[in-house]
């Protein structure tokens, strides 16, 4: 086993906006603009690098100048792409969204379809590096047919994001393989069929996912396994932006259980890891270092 995270998923370009007063509907409004890398699985990996982990990034990008942006942002903060795959025929994804004056985020829009372009020959061709990893990170972002694959030829232990309710079902096939599943309250009800968050994060137990760290918004996250199932408030923070609070938790979870930290433990390091990630304007907060411990 070497020592890395190798996270397969999603990386585009995030273009943002955010009024500078209450957002009004159907018409323009003065604020700010933003155009930064980003995507949730390139989102978890730099994560990871702040925590202190050695990162193998499988995406893919297009030929187009957007993707030598976000290739060249995942060197400078020392995540590997030697993985990635550059499509000569295809735009690199984009992800447009626009907050309310606070930064909670009010709409979104995803151009990804290069990543229809990991398929499973893809994985299989790098198969052997996904092995090695300590642990490995999904988001669904990927093809159902990728997700499955992986799900069955990969060794290390599985993680993962499922993104949104629209993707949230790809993940269902895979439950039995997870060690770890980070999914909101409506993406939970969409893989359960449970309104009720805690239902639901027992269904997804019952369904084979060995934890479950079902995020509640602000009113923090649930926690639950075989054994045990707990919920804990938010950690308190100037929130800037909620966008990026989600990859951080996931990275923070992935983390802690390589580390072999209990259930709590994990709980409680994805909630700070979030609230950090709310303090900073961009996706990524830097202050997110200052979390690294030793194993």
């Amino acid at each position: 086993m070497a020592d890395y995270i190798a996270v397969v998923g999603g990386m585009n370009v995030d273009i943002g906006g955010r009024p500078l007063k209450r957002p009004v509907a159907k018409d323009s409004n003065p604020g700010k603009v933003s155009v930064r890398p980003g995507g949730v699985g390139r989102n978890i990996a730099h994560n990871l690098r702040l925590l202190g982990l050695d990162v193998k990034l499988l995406s893919a990008v297009g030929a187009d100048e957007h993707g030598g942006l976000l290739l060249q942002s995942c060197a400078v903060h020392g995540i590997d792409t030697s993985l990635c795959l550059r499509a000569e025929d295809e735009n690199s994804s984009t992800y447009l969204y626009i907050t309310d004056e606070h930064g909670e985020m009010q709409l979104a829009v995803a151009d990804m379809d290069v990543t229809a372009r990991l398929t499973p020959a893809v994985m299989a061709e790098r198969l052997e590096a996904l092995n090695a990893a300590r642990a490995v990170v999904l988001d669904a972002n990927l093809p159902e047919e990728t997700l499955q694959y992986l799900a069955s030829h990969v060794t290390a232990p599985l993680y993962a994001d499922p993104v949104s309710t629209a993707k949230a079902g790809r993940m269902q096939e895979i439950l039995p393989r997870l060690a770890g599943f980070k999914p909101n309250a409506l993406e939970a009800e969409a893989l359960t069929g449970e309104s009720d968050p805690e239902r639901a994060a027992r269904a997804l137990v019952s369904a084979g996912v060995r934890r479950v760290f079902l995020s509640l918004g602000r009113q923090g996250m649930l926690a639950a396994d075989a054994e045990t199932l707990l919920q804990l408030p938010c950690e308190a923070a100037r929130v800037l932006n909620t966008t990026g609070a989600g990859d951080a938790a996931m990275a923070a979870i992935v983390c802690a259980g390589v580390r072999g930290w209990d259930l709590e433990q994990s709980l409680r390091f994805a909630l700070k890891a979030g609230a950090v990630a709310c303090e900073c304007v961009e996706a990524n907060n830097p202050a997110l270092a200052g979390l690294v411990v030793s194993d």
